[in-house]
């Protein structure tokens, strides 16, 4: 796999140690930790986006050893790669299919597995694979055990929201709304605010109705953009 060892090289070559460390606290890999046992490199995301540019025509078939690897950096880009190999206007719908097939398949394996990597790839493989099919696989998701196909199903409608489509994410927060990880407080408080910021009546109406009973975080999450007036009286109990 010649081309995969170039892009390790690529990768290590920009390494920093010190940065590595900050990442690993930052990104709690810690014992008993949600990202325990995450290796960094300590690269930053625009130099892996600039890594996964550079060989996005990397085979699929040879992908898998990069998403199976313990470093953080090298499953990162090769997400990035897959949403570059999506945004190819020759691609196929073959090809389409099997990207998202291989991604969930990775997620179930566990190679998906931190926030960011879910975030920065989730909207633009699973989204917009589903904008024009079924979405059952999201609610399956929505109710794995698994923390990162959770936050996967969560995220997959960020494409949605930018399209105007708020059903998915506003039936999978209702969901969520009792789920115990923080993660999933902030991801689904951050899927309301977008709502909010494209029809405030939408996201208030689901408010109203749960803002009582939501976790704390996903509540400031959800009305983070509110004028200070409408957000106290949130906060405070007092719509």
């Amino acid at each position: 796999m010649p081309e995969i060892n170039d892009l390790k090289k690529d990768l290590e070559k920009a390494a920093d140690p010190e940065k590595a460390k900050l990442l690993q606290r930052f990104f709690k890999t810690g014992k008993g930790e949600y990202g325990e046992g995450d290796v960094f490199l300590g690269i930053v995301v625009p130099k892996q986006r600039e890594v996964a540019k550079k060989y996005q025509d990397i085979e699929l078939s040879e992908m898998s050893h990069l998403l199976s690897s313990e470093i953080h950096e090298f499953r990162l880009v090769a997400l990035l790669i897959l949403t570059y190999k999506l945004k190819n206007k020759h691609i196929t719908i073959q090809e389409k299919e099997k990207i998202f097939h291989f991604y969930l398949k990775n997620a179930q394996k566990g190679n998906i597995n931190n926030w960011d990597l879910v975030d920065l790839s989730a909207p633009n493989i699973v989204g917009t694979h589903l904008l024009d099919k079924d979405r059952k696989i999201l609610y399956k998701l929505a109710k794995s055990n698994n923390l990162w196909e959770k936050r996967i199903s969560v995220l997959a409608t960020f494409m949605f929201i930018k399209y105007k489509d708020y059903k998915d994410s506003l039936k999978i927060a209702e969901l969520l709304l009792e789920d115990k990880h923080d993660l999933m407080h902030k991801a689904v408080g951050w899927m309301l605010r977008e709502i909010g910021k494209r029809d405030t009546k939408e996201e208030e109406k689901f408010l109203k109705k749960h803002y009582k009973k939501m976790p704390r975080t996903m509540l400031r999450y959800a009305i983070e953009k509110f004028p200070e007036n409408k957000r106290q009286a949130y906060l405070n109990g007092k719509i």
